[in-house]
């Protein structure tokens, strides 16, 4: 029997060490579980942060001066989306008008807000031959129309003129309405003011001042 062996030192279990708070591994799982938290946390935070903003009090048209009197502040939660809108924790600027309609309710987003100078419409009085059409209001959106005198009722002179009716502007929005003696009326309003961009005046004011009617006549769907 080869005895050589039995001479050999006895093979020592490998024991498995508790890792110590300077392992490089337990360092990075502290820093992701930290990182998580950190993260979590500012999702949460972010997501219920509320940012004051102002919102229209009524519907608002192209040329309404930004003021309080026109305007409410509610607190909204926009993320990272509040650049887009009016902050209402922020100076209103002097002579700040609106440049497009913004509806009643409707939070007011900053592109809609500009200077006077840059609004490429006016506001034209037109007087109605009849009853305001039902449902007409500022914001509404209207077609203006343009019938020429000359009808049979005409004098001999003038019959036999063209008074097919032309279109003279579309989609056009009503700034308000007003009744004979200047007040302002939501119903039986004989005179809406239209905006009017401003290279359709002159065909527009001509129709107005010529003979000939010219009629509103509302968008549908608008």
């Amino acid at each position: 029997m080869d005895t050589s062996l039995l001479d050999l030192p006895a093979p020592t279990a490998a024991r498995l060490r508790r890792p110590g708070w300077r392992d490089p591994r337990l360092l990075v799982g502290l820093a992701l579980i930290a990182a998580s938290v950190a993260l979590g946390s500012w999702a949460v935070t972010t997501a219920q942060r509320t940012v004051p903003v102002y919102v229209a009090r009524d519907v608002l048209v192209p040329g309404t001066a930004l003021t309080s009197s026109v305007l409410v502040v509610a607190d909204v939660r926009l993320a990272d989306h509040v650049d887009g809108y009016l902050r209402a924790d922020e100076p209103l600027a002097d002579a700040a008008v609106l440049l497009r309609t913004v509806g009643a309710g409707e939070l007011v987003p900053a592109a809609a807000v500009g200077d006077a100078a840059d609004l490429d419409v006016r506001a034209v009085p037109v007087t109605l031959s009849g009853p305001a059409p039902s449902g007409l209001g500022a914001g509404s959106r209207v077609d203006l129309w343009f019938t020429p005198e000359g009808g049979p009722a005409a004098p001999a002179d003038a019959r036999g003129v063209d008074v097919t009716p032309r279109e003279l502007a579309t989609a056009l929005t009503v700034a308000e309405l007003s009744s004979a003696d200047g007040a302002f009326a939501s119903g039986g309003a004989r005179t809406v003011h239209v905006l009017v961009p401003v290279e359709d005046l002159p065909e527009v004011l001509g129709a107005l001042a010529g003979g000939g009617t010219v009629d509103v006549v509302p968008v549908p769907g608008a």
